[in-house]
């Protein structure tokens, strides 16, 4: 893992890079996530090399004081941006609230990239409001709520679900309390016009968290946009169904 200095505070972050000389892209974990859950995308960087970091308070990262919200959004903006200067990266990629910091990093900081691919993202993101109130006060309900069909995952075995359910557990209750109440209150409705740079809109076919309207809705709001349907995959497509995900990611990438 490499690390970047700012704000006071440690980011750490990943590098997959096999000598592609392409874009470089830059992956961003959604609510109680980590860089790990982009390891299958390791497989793009024979073209492209890929970074992935963890964001304040997950991962290997230090964390951050900050009130749940856009106080924490702007937390996290800070890290990307920090991450995005150290590797040169000029593609994003994010996963639901990863996909709103990717967005918001966009509009509020003008990073110059060549294209942005959101996955599991909409311009609202609103969380059941009983899966805000198990995360603090049944975390163990919280974490089999996601990991109900069709949430995180639409026909996952039963493996993948343990070692996800045990990365929520690692992060821990507080941090995904702070992420899921950012990302409930997320509205981007106002600002996606902001955003000039080509963007691919990836979703799973049984998605319910960030169901495919969702991502319709996204890309009528920017200004060069297309939405993509991942087969038999749910909100954590880049795992469940890497390899079309995959095949995705990098025709958009040899196109912009």
């Amino acid at each position: 893992m490499r690390t970047v200095t700012h704000h006071g505070r440690t980011t750490a972050y990943r590098t997959f890079d096999r000598g592609g000389g392409g874009h470089t892209l830059l992956a961003v974990h959604g609510s109680g996530g980590s860089h790990r859950i982009w390891t299958s995308q390791s497989a793009v960087a024979t073209d492209h090399p890929v970074v992935a970091l963890d964001l304040s308070g997950h991962g290997e990262s230090d964390d951050v004081s900050a009130e749940p919200g856009y106080e924490t959004l702007s937390a996290y903006v800070d890290d990307v941006v920090a991450v995005a200067e150290a590797a040169s990266a000029d593609v994003l990629l994010g996963n639901s609230l990863g996909g709103a910091v990717v967005l918001t990093a966009l509009v509020e900081r003008n990073l110059d990239v060549s294209g942005v691919v959101l996955a599991g993202v909409g311009p609202r993101l609103p969380v059941p409001e009983d899966l805000l109130e198990w995360v603090s006060a049944d975390f163990p309900r919280a974490v089999e709520f996601l990991h109900k069909p069709d949430h995180l995952f639409h026909d996952a075995d039963e493996e993948t679900l343990d070692v996800s359910r045990g990365a929520l557990r690692e992060t821990g209750s507080t941090i995904l309390d702070r992420d899921l109440q950012t990302a409930h209150a997320v509205d981007l409705r106002e600002q996606l016009s902001g955003v000039e740079a080509p963007a691919l809109a990836l979703v799973g076919e049984y998605d319910r968290l960030t169901p495919p309207y969702f991502h319709e809705e996204l890309c009528a709001e920017l200004s060069e946009c297309e939405v993509t349907v991942v087969d038999d995959a749910a909100h954590l497509t880049m795992l469940e169904a890497s390899a079309a995900f995959n095949d995705d990611l990098s025709g958009f990438l040899s196109r912009v």
